[in-house]
């Protein structure tokens, strides 16, 4: 049951002229932007080595520090990649630029990016997916009901501005939202910009609505995106993506598998997987739910759900459940103070989606009791 920690194990002393590029590399980029690098990495082109970037982050945080807070963030586990990339020769060469980090609650924007400049003459544009604060998550529920949003539109300004500081080929990924962030920045570059990108991978990312699957751009990009899903994938079937699907094994279940530090790896490639019934009605239920809501709808539900959250002046979810009583306190007096068509309105979005859920699950059950029967 191998990871990409192993991967980079069995990988440490091959070049990329040996073994070029490919989907696992992607992945270890993409989960390495989760890492903090504020005050490390500038937001201009000067490049800083992975080693020195490694040691100036271990000069500001502590190790023990780091190591406990992967015991509630499967995020956090993102800095001890940089050792394993050091011990060899695929990923030591690595030079960071363009780092830039951003959260605003007023505009409900969590967003960050960083450019890798790999060792065989290409850049990995890197989008940061949702971590755990409470503003990223209301970014994600935003897409289901808006194009353009403002960490889209960041992420097509910073391609563009990381396009336009150097002249080597690109190419573009991230995991989570940090993958839907790829693909839409790569579907508003300019023609010239989307001519030097090599492939554009979305990690589990949420795909997009009609109006952005149909421009131009996006349909010029499709034959360069790669989604990378593991088979009991939900995040990554949010929304229609039209890209190449590869769907991969993961050692985990259910929504967890979103974690890809569960993906599980061969000395080569992800190893292949296919969608599990399980799946399969889980993109149906939502998909099912999603469809039921009219935007305005989505719009205020989300706007009542994280009126709720907000009001515990907490601002991640784990800060929220290391204080259950208070935050469960602060909720409910936050939803009682809600008009009363938003109360009515939230508790009938969430029975329709915990029955859309129990519908398919219904449906999965019957199914494999009818296995069952012909098979005795």
């Amino acid at each position: 049951m191998a990871n990409i920690f192993d991967y980079l194990y069995w990988r440490a002393d091959v070049p990329f002229s040996a073994a070029p590029f490919n989907d696992v590399d992607n992945l270890i980029l993409a989960e390495l932007v989760y890492t903090d690098f504020c005050g490390i990495v500038s937001d201009d082109i000067s490049a800083v080595p992975l080693a020195e970037v490694r040691d100036r982050f271990y000069q500001l945080h502590d190790r023990a520090e780091v190591e406990a807070r992967t015991a509630y963030s499967y995020t956090a586990r993102a800095p001890f990649l940089m050792d394993s990339m050091l011990e060899g020769a695929r990923f030591r060469d690595l030079r960071l630029c363009a780092y830039e980090a951003v959260t605003d609650k007023d505009d409900s924007t969590q967003f960050a990016a960083v450019t890798f400049l790999l060792p065989d003459g290409a850049a990995y544009v890197a989008f940061r997916g949702t971590d755990g604060t409470v503003v990223g998550w209301k970014e994600d529920l935003i897409l289901s009901y808006r194009s353009g949003t403002s960490g889209q539109l960041r992420a097509a300004d910073y391609l563009a501005r990381v396009a336009k500081l150097t002249s080597c080929p690109l190419r573009v990924g991230g995991h989570s939202k940090g993958g839907n962030l790829a693909v839409y920045a790569a579907s508003m570059a300019a023609p010239a910009v989307q001519d030097r990108i090599e492939r554009i991978w979305s990690n589990d990312g949420p795909g997009f609505r009609e109006e952005v699957r149909g421009r131009e751009g996006y349909q010029r990009i499709q034959p360069k995106c790669i989604s990378v899903v593991p088979d009991t994938s939900v995040i990554g079937l949010l929304l229609e993506c039209d890209c190449l699907c590869k769907v991969i094994k993961s050692t985990a279940s259910g929504l967890v598998q979103h974690d890809g530090f569960t993906w599980e790896c061969g000395p080569l490639a992800f190893l292949p997987g296919e969608q599990t019934r399980k799946g399969a009605y889980l993109e149906k239920a939502v998909d099912h739910w999603v469809a039921r809501q009219d935007d305005a709808t989505l719009r205020s539900m989300v706007d009542s759900l994280f009126t709720v959250f907000e009001a515990t002046g907490e601002e991640t979810f784990h800060s929220m459940g290391t204080k259950k009583i208070r935050t469960a306190e602060l909720m409910m007096a936050a939803f009682r103070a809600l008009p009363k068509e938003k109360q009515r309105e939230l508790l009938a979005a969430t029975g329709k989606l915990v029955t859309s859920t129990g519908a398919t699950a219904k449906q999965l059950l019957t199914e494999r009791e009818n296995e069952k029967q012909v098979e005795n």
